[in-house]
């Protein structure tokens, strides 16, 4: 559960933002010459200098309700820190600057990235830890490998980086979130012998250089907690998801979420199926495929990788539509994912879902849905969200997993025994209504009667 040291907010005059954010934030990134977090940076530079606008966030654009037909735009209600504020690091193991590295991921026009070159050229890229066994489709030529002669010097390496950043850069406080590419599954029974209690994973980080259940997620994850850095795993990996990583971050009063962006096909399901079922419609199968020609779908040839990805991607349509309690209109539901890689695509996503429903005395009837999707577009915003609101809730804080945060992945970190929430607008009111919380609004809606 989310463990409340403190609220800054709460003596605040309803409606009115509170004190300044407090200086410099610092933006770590795991993997930050990758498409994602390079299209980020990039755009905040743009944003600064005024070449475009931060659609798609909802800390930028989005606003509440304040009395009667009266709306306020978040980031004006709230002490977000401001774009203007944000200083970029992290780690990588490809040795490229971001620039090169955001030329070559092809996302953003030459135009664009023209305009921020200086800027992308003096972002901080670290070496990054990295474990073939996990990502068997890259190999990584700038990384700490031969420092280390065990997992715990590895996490000791990350964190005298963040120490470092920060002296550096001169930030007053850091957020890290994981950009980089998919890891490949862990064992469950394996992760619950390391990863059951905190000793077991300390122990565990002792004894081996390498370890089958403790990927390099974990370990930056791991790193972020002791130096009481909010962290958010973008992606399918493990990262801070392991029962002991949770109980650490609250016991610590560290902000955690994720995992895996929400950002296209699944955005999608999540919405539809909703809709769906609030109609009481029913469904004998969903079809869903994507092709993609990015980094990102070159590491998901790989099953090993694929099945991390898998796992996030399927989740969702159980989760919504409950065929435990709805069996008669889901019960004998096929849902099927598959995602190819097709390098001629890039970054440019396509995804394909066929949906078989019934309605009405049984009559079938189908949906389709073509998705031409842009993959590090769709993820900037959501980057540049949990940024700000992760360092908001530190601050206000909220330690532990910030379920409130659920919005923006496929597979929502929960605590240990609570019930992960999949439906899209169920998501969207439980974060509007912590927001309101911390703006000294009163509640709008109790989230939970929606199910």
């Amino acid at each position: 559960m989310e463990h409340r040291r403190g609220n800054a907010a709460e003596h605040a005059e309803p409606g009115r933002k509170s004190s300044g954010s407090g200086g410099k934030l610092g933006v770590m990134l795991v993997g930050v010459g990758g498409a994602v977090a390079t299209t980020f940076m990039a755009g905040i530079e743009l944003v600064r200098r005024g070449f475009g606008e931060p659609v798609g966030s909802l800390s930028q654009l989005g606003r509440l309700v304040v009395e009667g037909e009266k709306r306020e735009r978040i980031k004006d209600l709230l002490p977000l820190a401001s774009v203007e504020d944000l200083v970029f690091g992290g780690w990588d193991v490809f040795g490229e600057d971001c620039y090169e590295a955001a030329v070559g991921a092809g996302v953003l026009s030459k135009e664009h990235l023209g305009v921020v070159r200086e800027a992308l050229k003096e972002v901080e890229v670290l070496r990054g830890v990295f474990d073939g066994r996990f990502v068997s489709s890259l190999e990584g030529d700038y990384t700490k490998e031969g420092e280390y002669g065990s997992l715990k010097e590895a996490v000791s390496l990350i964190r005298e980086d963040i120490r470092s950043f920060r002296e550096r850069s001169g930030v007053e406080r850091v957020v890290m979130i994981n950009c980089a590419s998919t890891e490949a599954y862990v064992d469950s029974e394996a992760a619950r012998r390391v990863h059951g209690s905190v000793e077991d994973f300390e122990r565990a980080l002792e004894e081996k250089r390498h370890h089958p259940a403790i990927p390099p997620s974990v370990l930056y994850a791991y790193a972020a907690i002791e130096e009481g850095v909010p962290y958010a795993n973008g992606t399918p990996s493990l990262g801070a998801e392991s029962g002991a990583l949770k109980e650490l971050a609250e016991s610590r009063g560290v902000a955690l979420c994720g995992k895996d962006f929400k950002s296209g096909q699944t955005f999608i399901k999540s919405a539809l199926a909703p809709a769906i079922k609030a109609r009481m419609l029913g469904m004998e199968g969903w079809f869903s495929t994507n092709i993609l020609g990015n980094r990102d779908g070159l590491v998901l040839e790989e099953p090993a990788n694929f099945k991390s990805k898998e796992i996030t991607k399927r989740s969702v349509l159980d989760a919504i539509l409950e065929p435990e309690v709805y069996g008669e209109l889901y019960g004998e539901l096929h849902h099927r994912v598959e995602i190819n890689y097709y390098p001629p695509r890039g970054d440019a996503k396509e995804g394909w879902d066929n949906i078989d429903i019934f309605g009405w005395l049984g009559y079938p009837m189908q949906i389709k849905v073509n998705f031409l999707a842009r993959d590090s577009i769709l993820a900037a915003p959501m980057v540049l969200d949990l940024v700000l609101f992760l360092d908001l809730a530190q601050r206000e804080g909220l330690g532990g997993v910030q379920r409130w945060l659920s919005f923006y992945f496929k597979s929502p970190m929960e605590e240990e025994g609570g019930r992960v929430e999949h439906d899209l607008f169920v998501q969207l009111l439980m974060l509007r209504e912590r927001l309101r919380e911390m703006a000294g609004l009163g509640p709008l809606c109790d989230p939970s009667s929606l199910r």
